[in-house]
């Protein structure tokens, strides 16, 4: 089963880095850089662009203005998942220097 979570507020805590607070009153401090390869997420390798994350109101997750987001479930279980998008994330970037 597939939990649907909000999330309602986050901050910058450091570089590429955000504390994320969910609905259910749960927080994530998640470090995006391991995973920001690929055409989608390799430019949020600009702190600038990086920095301009919102929570997009309709589908409450973060989201940046090149169109990147990561479903909110993902974050929520962050420490479930981020070995597998670390490893994905490293294939995308692959992919593209080929």
């Amino acid at each position: 089963m597939h939990n649907f979570y909000k999330i309602i507020s986050f901050s910058i805590e450091a570089p590429y880095t955000l504390r994320i607070l969910f609905d259910d009153n749960t927080q994530q401090t998640i470090n995006f850089l391991p995973v920001l390869y690929g055409e989608v997420f390799r430019p949020l390798r600009e702190i600038s662009l990086f920095n301009q994350a919102y929570i997009d109101k309709e589908v409450h997750t973060i989201v940046w203005p090149n169109g990147a987001d990561f479903d909110p479930s993902v974050l929520h279980d962050w420490e479930k998942n981020e070995n597998e998008l670390v490893e994905r994330a490293k294939k995308w970037d692959v992919v593209e220097t080929h």
